[in-house]
């Protein structure tokens, strides 16, 4: 799983030097500073992985003397470093939300490990969360417990705008020929879902999208994220846009990002479930989504 995501996302630069394995350690005992980013009142779609109608009860956590959460640098926009060096990201502000609804802020902490190492950093209690992306699968259901999902990956169609494709767009594939990335997730998921629509199969996603640009193909049909960041690029230069979806799989595009503790912290993940839910209500999810995605890729 964590192969298919890093195909999905754009590598914006070599960020860290693993060998070097240094660590980053940042403590989180300060206000979350107002929001630049858009006002919630912009006329956007925008999704809610967590059910509100969940009535949790608020927890205590009095023997919690630490509450250290793990991430990575090499996932944007989730967690990376900025140009000055600095470990941001969406994940990292949903992190500060989650301690300020747990009112844990004194000793709330982060720390960035490689991804390979945040795992057994976790069961060597180096830190009391991950927050960077593990897949939930069996081996990982195995040695973690995880959060409710709060963000799930979509699949997009990425059209010409003078030619796109209306919806449903399952109805109307006949005679489009569909650019994919082969070998992906995303080509296995389109041949599951339109088995009758014609594709062409690239060898990566920049050329099925300079493809798609040209008027070679009618669309490509890929990870929405990534595209959405795509269609204010330079290289996009405005010509394109989506059409329908988006399309959510489990089976082909794993269940979504969550917040993994140790198997014995349940207690905790339902904490954090607690926290995620108190975010949605009162806006503060939304403020991130729309700071972290210009474009709605949902």
């Amino acid at each position: 799983m964590r192969g298919i995501k890093e195909k999905m996302y754009i590598q914006i630069r070599e960020i860290c030097d693993l060998a070097s394995r240094i660590r980053l350690l940042f403590v989180l005992c300060v206000a979350i500073t107002a929001s630049a980013g858009p006002s919630r009142s912009q006329d956007v779609n925008l999704p809610s992985f967590i059910d509100q109608r969940q009535r949790l009860t608020q927890p205590e956590l009095p023997d919690l003397s630490r509450l250290r959460f793990l991430t990575a640098t090499d996932y944007p926009p989730f967690n990376f470093l900025d140009a000055r060096g600095r470990l941001v990201g969406f994940n990292i502000d949903l992190t500060r939300a989650i301690c300020v609804e747990l009112d844990v802020l004194p000793i709330c902490q982060i720390e960035a490990l490689p991804f390979g190492e945040l795992q057994e950093a976790l069961l060597e209690k180096r830190g009391e969360a991950i927050i960077a992306g593990i897949a939930i699968d069996p081996q990982s259901r195995n040695r973690l417990s995880f959060s409710q999902s709060y963000l799930r990956f979509p699949a997009r169609f990425v059209t010409r705008k003078e030619d796109p494709i209306a919806a449903p767009i399952a109805a109307n594939l006949s005679g489009r020929v569909i650019g994919l990335d082969g070998g992906s997730a995303h080509e296995a998921m389109f041949r599951a879902f339109f088995p009758d629509a014609q594709a062409r199969v690239f060898d990566d996603r920049t050329t099925a999208l300079d493809a798609v640009k040209s008027g070679e193909v009618d669309a490509y049909f890929g990870d929405g994220i990534s595209l959405s960041f795509w269609l204010e690029s330079p290289r996009a230069d405005g010509c394109c846009m989506f059409s329908d979806g988006p399309f959510l799989s489990n089976q082909y595009l794993g269940e979504g990002l969550s917040v993994a503790v140790r198997a014995e912290d349940s207690e905790l993940a339902e904490a954090i479930d607690y926290a995620l839910v108190q975010i949605v209500e009162n806006g503060t999810f939304s403020e991130l989504l729309l700071r972290y995605f210009p474009v709605n890729p949902w």
